[in-house]
């Protein structure tokens, strides 16, 4: 995950600027796949079209295309959205930002060999993880407790 924001309700200048908060250093990505909504504009073709970005629609009812977005956002509604009550914007933006940081650096994924994807994105092989001395472990709330973060106690 690179990017996300909350709003009530999303348009083209809305969309087009969380592409270009997404990209750093006007370098986009190579493809983007995207929906058919309406809120993907002008604006958003243009800036994609200057990052030099191939956009790619995914077909109407055809949640397969874009499986891995679908995914992830099925897995933030199950393991987060459906438990937690959400009082506005700012306290939904708050706990995404909280759910993200757990999903990347402590979830371990089994598509990844139970390892997370910040130990995928340094480099880190599933023999370094799991092989050393016992320890302790230490059981870290994430949520207030809805999800648990666990390491080796020092």
């Amino acid at each position: 995950m690179i990017h996300f924001n909350v709003t009530r309700s999303p348009n083209d200048a809305w969309v087009t600027q969380a592409l270009r908060e997404a990209t750093a250093y006007c370098q986009g990505p190579r493809f983007l796949i995207r929906d058919n909504d309406d809120k993907f504009g002008a604006k958003f073709d243009a800036v994609a079209k200057a990052f030099e970005t191939k956009v790619i629609r995914t077909a109407v009812k055809a949640p397969l295309m874009n499986s891995i977005c679908e995914r992830f956002l099925g897995s933030v509604r199950r393991e987060c959205l459906d438990h937690i009550l959400i009082l506005g914007e700012g306290h939904l933006r708050r706990i995404l930002a909280e759910y993200a940081a757990y999903f990347v650096e402590s979830r371990p994924h089994q598509g990844l060999g139970q390892r997370t994807p910040a130990q995928v994105t340094k480099g880190e092989l599933l023999s370094n993880v799991i092989l050393g001395a016992p320890a302790d472990v230490e059981s870290i709330p994430v949520l207030g407790g809805l999800h648990h973060e666990y390491r080796r106690a020092a």
